[in-house]
């Protein structure tokens, strides 16, 4: 499916102010580590954290291909954009598809406007990808909710005023992931977000560790009003999340190649560009074969999930191939550079640095396999 005019003009939106407002100006953020405050109320202004809202809550609802897109041209700036609308966007993914009326009412319109942001809380200290080993438990009692325990790597987390916490609401269920809510979880007593992760890349952006103790949240904070349906719910939403991660993943690759592409047409040994040396020119042709294959992955996904679908084995192909090129285009980009691509002169050593994130992010891609590996089986038994 082609993008309609609209999303179209939405895209070159993003496209401009990536060229004209950020790629100028990201290493004031990016080196010393700087939350972007001033292009987030731009981003806001401009309708990116309303991409996946409905139209009737102010948001912009684009298809999964247009949100793809988007993503991929923010990340191609500075990939900490595109990791500032991530969890927010899938947050109000599942608000608009499994919400109540009461959350879409309380949420969806703020959150289309950047009032109010979100993002995803799943993973925990001691369980990294493994979901099924959640420790944090949200025990029910007269008025609701009682939440102890802890996440970690929680993006955004500092300027969050809304918490998608997946927890166990039933301890007693077999699977454990049959006994899992997903609750919406606003700032409260017995609630405490630590300071923010030193990391390699993904700088700007915060990641935290929340920890609850105690923390009440009343009973319509479960999403969709029912316990115990968390783990389909996010399930779909990772869906979201790992077309926006695979898409985040295209705009750092993209970035690689268009500096390589450019350096090596610029820069000349033995009397010739490098592009026309041998190594370097296959070097050029592998790097744009694998990022237009990577590309045709996600929006692949993200199709499906436009035609209503279920794209969870799709999704995580593009998540596991993009961010892989991501990484191999980063490095190979260095290479074309020679001795300055480890400078911090030109900007592909921030991308060699940013890449790795979408590796381990979403999912670790050593568990992405073992899924792919076991929903393939599962469309294709014998």
């Amino acid at each position: 499916m082609a993008l309609t005019e609209d999303e179209q003009e939405m895209v070159s939106l993003v496209r401009n102010f990536v060229d004209q407002r950020v790629a100028p100006r990201v290493r004031e953020f990016e080196q010393d580590d700087v939350y972007p405050a001033e292009w987030i109320e731009e981003m806001k202004e401009l309708g990116f954290f309303g991409l996946l809202a409905p139209a009737e809550y102010g948001g912009v609802d684009v298809s999964m291909q247009c949100f793809s897109a988007v993503c991929e041209e923010l990340a191609r700036g500075w990939m900490s954009l595109a990791g500032a609308i991530g969890g927010h966007s899938v947050i109000t993914y599942l608000i608009k598809t499994f919400g109540t009326d009461g959350q879409k009412e309380r949420y969806l319109a703020a959150m289309a406007g950047g009032g109010i942001r979100a993002t995803m809380a799943l993973t925990e200290p001691g369980g990294g990808s493994d979901l099924q080993a959640m420790r944090t438990v949200a025990a029910p009692n007269a008025d609701g909710y009682s939440i102890t325990g802890a996440k970690t790597w929680i993006s955004n987390a500092a300027h969050s005023d809304l918490f998608g916490l997946l927890c166990i609401t039933d301890k007693s269920a077999a699977p454990a992931h049959k006994g899992m809510s997903v609750i919406l979880v606003e700032p409260t007593d017995g609630f405490t977000v630590s300071a923010k992760i030193p990391k390699l890349g993904y700088r700007g952006v915060e990641a935290c560790e929340l920890v609850f103790d105690d923390a009440q949240m009343p009973a319509d904070a479960v999403l969709g009003g029912a316990p115990n349906k968390g783990w389909a719910h996010m399930m779909r939403g990772l869906e979201v999340g790992r077309i926006q991660v695979a898409s985040r993943a295209l705009g750092v690759g993209q970035a690689a190649l268009d500096a390589a592409t450019r350096y090596s047409q610029e820069r000349e040994s033995f009397g010739k560009p490098i592009w026309k040396h041998q190594s370097v020119g296959n070097m050029i042709a592998d790097m744009a074969t694998k990022q237009q294959a990577a590309r045709l992955l996600t929006l692949d996904a993200a199709a499906k999930l436009d035609r209503g679908e279920r794209a969870d084995l799709e999704a995580g192909m593009a998540k596991l191939f993009a961010s892989e090129t991501a990484m191999e285009i980063a490095l190979d980009a260095i290479r074309v550079h020679g001795g300055y691509g480890y400078s911090k002169e030109y900007e592909v050593e921030r991308y060699f640095r940013d890449a790795p994130l979408m590796i381990v992010g979403e999912g670790t891609n050593e568990i992405q396999r073992n899924v792919i590996a076991a929903q393939h089986i599962a469309r294709h038994q014998i």
